[in-house]
């Protein structure tokens, strides 16, 4: 056969693989135009296409390295062959420092490789959990995701999903015949909610934008810089008794906040935007909400992240406190969330906007919380008890002979809030670092985080911490 016959019919094959694979299609949409390469197009499992399209293009003219799962390849089976590709592309990763997008659309594994296809998903676990804290890692979940697939999901850095996608590790029609009937489970509204889904979007073509967009933001690994962009600077006004997401959104460049989890841990909001044109991480607390177990959790893993590819954190606090719960999972969530600031090197400045007292303080903005500098409004409550308990056992005696308590306990606990508890009572013992007014806010963090920009700090040698 001529050179030119076998061009030719290499050219139909080719053409013939590509005819109606919409994992292709999400790939090719997911990268800059004609940026997407195709590696090992031509592996089989078996006499079966492997179920999997995996290759490298760029975002932004960055490179990114990327699978997606063929469901219409018999479900988009799990196989040795389909492992096979899945890891190449974390190892070509690992080798090139370039972060990875997993798109998963499966309805589970090749169940006739038994054993074999057990050892290729503990070989994609394990090279995915290398990769942790060393690349960006974004999962994709645009059609069925579940068993291992699902546990490899989850541990990415963040998941995006397509509100039609399933996301779990046992089928809910088993879970429900086993006497399990949570409602909604499986559903990207579940994962939502559960904090496993940090995106959930109306449709494929939406969650394959806010993926490009997240993707933008983050450093290509742990050891590069973070990225740089064309910013507009923010004239909205802030407002100091509005809530703290329209602070976070008046102090970052115009228009370049993307919310992360906004279903779950209401006790708090985080969100990566950027600076003067640099990433950088942003943490408030709500006013409305203490923080519960699902806050804590949200902000400790948030924060490890963040530090992990050392993107710098802004915390914001105006905050009943930690909720008053019997729920012992608050304990060990909020011992999370005060190690995870305690770990983090990156940089870090705690902004008090309004109430931050007792445990609140001492996790978000102290010593504890390792901030390169805490900043407070004037109008910043800062105390070891909140106010409306601190005159209780600190001023009792001030209640003695009154005709009217409650008259007496509010002006009080205004006294207490204007002296005790004031910032600048605070500033006086070092325990905050300087006091400005909110319309200054975002100039000072500027000049902060680029006085920031070379921070270098080690901890004791250890692997790792144990909380």
């Amino acid at each position: 056969m001529s050179s030119t016959n076998k061009n030719d019919k290499l050219k139909a094959l080719l053409a013939d693989m590509d005819e109606a694979k919409p994992a292709k299609t999400r790939l090719t949409t997911l990268f800059d135009a004609d940026s997407f390469v195709e590696l090992d197009p031509f592996m089989k499992a078996g006499e079966d296409e492997a179920g999997i399209i995996a290759g490298w293009g760029t975002i932004d003219g960055s490179v990114v390295y990327a699978y997606s799962q063929d469901a219409s390849a018999k479900g988009g089976a799990v196989s040795v062959a389909h492992a096979k590709k899945a890891t190449q592309i974390y190892e070509l990763a690992a080798k090139n420092g370039c972060p990875v997008i997993c798109i998963y659309d499966s309805k589970g594994a090749k169940l006739d490789e038994g054993c074999n296809m057990l050892a290729a998903y503990s070989e994609m676990l394990q090279w995915s959990n290398n990769l942790s804290g060393v690349v960006p890692q974004i999962a994709v979940v645009l059609g069925t995701c579940a068993g291992v697939s699902a546990m490899l999901a989850a541990g990415a850095d963040f998941v995006v999903m397509n509100k039609e996608a399933e996301l779990f590790l046992n089928a809910p029609f088993i879970t429900k015949a086993n006497g399990d009937s949570a409602e909604g489970a499986g559903t990207a509204e579940n994962a939502a909610k559960s904090g496993i889904a940090s995106l959930v979007c109306e449709d494929e073509a939406t969650a394959l934008a806010e993926v490009r967009k997240l993707i933008s933001m983050l450093p290509q690994n742990n050891l590069a810089s973070l990225p740089l962009f064309d910013f507009a600077d923010n004239t909205d006004a802030i407002d100091p008794d509005g809530c703290q997401k329209q602070i976070v959104k008046a102090i970052a460049d115009a228009g370049s906040t993307l919310e992360l989890n906004a279903e779950f841990g209401k006790g708090a909001s985080i969100f990566l935007g950027t600076m003067a044109g640099v990433t950088a991480a942003f943490v408030a607390t709500s006013k409305e909400h203490p923080l519960d177990a699902d806050a804590c959790a949200k902000i400790a893993r948030f924060v490890k992240f963040c530090d992990a590819f050392n993107v710098p954190v802004l915390t914001f606090i105006h905050s009943k406190g930690f909720e008053l719960s019997a729920d012992v999972r608050l304990i060990k969530e909020s011992a999370k969330l005060a190690s995870a600031y305690a770990e983090a090197t990156t940089a870090k400045i705690s902004v008090i906007t309004g109430r931050a007292c007792g445990s609140a303080f001492v996790a978000l903005a102290s010593k504890n919380a390792g901030a390169d500098l805490t900043i407070a409004w004037p109008q910043a409550e800062i105390s070891a008890l909140a106010p409306e308990t601190a005159v209780e056992f600190l001023w009792s005696d001030r209640f003695k002979g009154t005709s009217d308590v409650n008259a007496t306990r509010a002006a009080l606990v205004e006294e207490y809030i204007e002296t005790e508890a004031s910032p600048f009572e605070a500033a006086k013992s070092g325990n905050i670092g300087s006091i400005i007014a909110p319309e200054e806010t975002r100039n000072t963090l500027i000049k902060l985080l680029d006085m920031l920009a070379g921070k270098r700090d080690s901890k004791l040698p250890k692997k790792h911490t144990t909380v």
